[in-house]
């Protein structure tokens, strides 16, 4: 072999050796991630006590389900499940109408003080929402909506990052494209409903799914406006059985895996859209 030939191997060599180390710490990133998703999915599927055993056990000894029969017979948990799953639909598709309205108006239309209310918009994402609690809750109750699904929905009907998302991709669609259907007697509204909305298909998936995680998963909120158990959502459900049921750690994985399930599905179904969105809202504005 020519020293060309050895120069040319040691190369790709040297070339492929950051990419097989890139590859490696992925791989170790995955597993580290799934890890305690898989083990919490083990211990959902063990024989009481097997869960706290030691040495721990990586994989149920015998396979059962009486756990997932327990939650939704003796705990009644498909009332906190259908509870989390109407509050977050509700929160998703109504962001969703308000958020997208918003975004279109902030990138197409021009009126007094946009840019300022914009900026200052911007800088009101930088304020903790627990700093907005006390506030919001004063300002529920004065309107009677405590102890009520609505005070659960109305703080999350509308967001800043939604509204600035949706605004950051409409800035890269043409205004010669809305002039040309306004030319053709189309209304704000019908442009927004026909035009608008299928244009920016890909990055309200990703809305979508940002907002269905964040109400799916929210737990201080719904516990600090919630009163009655019978309201009560998924995640504050299972900080209550917790406190009954502190010893039974299989009992207690088999609801986090109820509570995580749907929200995997979720992005798994539509991690194309969302990927697609992150992509193009990156890119532009």
């Amino acid at each position: 072999m020519t020293s060309s030939g050895r120069y040319s191997i040691a190369f790709r060599a040297r070339a492929f050796f950051p990419v097989l180390l890139l590859y490696g710490l992925l791989v170790c990133g995955v597993a580290l991630t799934l890890l305690p998703l898989l083990w919490m999915l083990a211990a959902s599927l063990m024989p009481p006590g097997e869960a706290n055993s030691y040495p721990p056990h990586l994989w149920p000894s015998a396979i059962t389900f009486e756990h997932y029969v327990a939650l939704f017979t003796r705990l009644d948990l498909a009332r906190y499940l259908l509870n989390s799953t109407l509050l977050a639909s509700a929160v998703t598709l109504i962001a969703l109408f308000i958020n997208s309205m918003a975004g279109y108006a902030f990138a197409k239309f021009r009126f007094r003080f946009r840019d300022r209310l914009f900026r200052g918009l911007l800088a009101a994402m930088v304020i903790p929402a627990q700093v907005a609690m006390l506030p919001l809750f004063l300002l529920l109750k004065q309107f009677g909506l405590i102890n009520t699904y609505w005070g659960v929905i109305v703080p999350g009907m509308a967001s800043i990052f939604g509204i600035f998302l949706v605004r950051q991709y409409l800035l890269a669609i043409p205004d010669s494209l809305l002039d040309a259907a306004r030319m053709d007697g189309a209304g704000e509204f019908r442009i927004y409903w026909s035009l608008i909305l299928p244009l920016c298909r890909p990055i309200l998936v990703t809305l979508a799914i940002f907002t269905f995680l964040g109400a799916w998963n929210d737990f201080m909120w719904p516990l600090i406006v919630l009163t009655d158990s019978d309201r009560y959502t998924l995640p504050v459900a299972l900080a209550n059985l917790l406190g009954e049921h502190v010893q039974d750690t299989e009992l207690m994985m088999a609801g986090s895996v109820l509570t995580v399930l749907p929200v995997m599905s979720l992005f798994v179904i539509l991690q194309k859209y969302y990927i697609a969105g992150i992509m193009l809202g990156g890119m532009k504005g």
